[in-house]
């Protein structure tokens, strides 16, 4: 069976060429086989696990949250309780980015909507961004 490059592997799995090489670097690839002219040599089962991280990390999932995936994937026959759990609180990460994100669709409209499109001396968006205490939402 043909082995497969590191440029290959980039591909098939939609990881570019360097986060390849850092996944490795930082234990979530295993590092692979050699040839003799020392290019990785990758197997099907590594494009799998860099489809893994990739489809994690677009899920948002921090690189520690997809150690303890691949480490609870490594093993299919424990409980999932771990990888319920690991997803249910990135499930609230994300519930309360969404909220945030309402918030502050919410102050740029009023923002707009309080703008009377004359002259900057009377625009409320720059008057709303000097003075921080007009906005609607609480600041940090």
């Amino acid at each position: 069976m043909k082995k497969i490059t590191i440029g290959e592997a980039a591909r098939r799995s939609g990881v570019k060429v360097p986060t390849v090489r850092y996944y490795e670097s930082i234990g979530l690839l295993a590092a692979p086989s050699r040839s003799e002219g020392n290019q990785r040599s990758f197997e099907p089962a590594d494009i799998s696990r860099l489809t893994f991280i990739r489809h994690a990390r677009e899920l948002g999932f921090e690189i520690e949250a997809i150690r303890t995936l691949l480490t609870l994937q490594d093993d299919p026959h424990q409980s999932c309780a771990s990888a319920d759990a690991i997803a249910k609180a990135r499930l609230v990460e994300v519930e309360q980015r969404i909220r945030s994100l309402m918030a502050l669709k919410a102050e740029l409209e009023t923002m707009v909507e309080g703008c009377g499109h004359g002259r900057v001396d009377q625009c409320r968006v720059i008057e709303v961004l000097a003075d921080h205490g007009q906005c609607t939402r609480p600041h940090h």
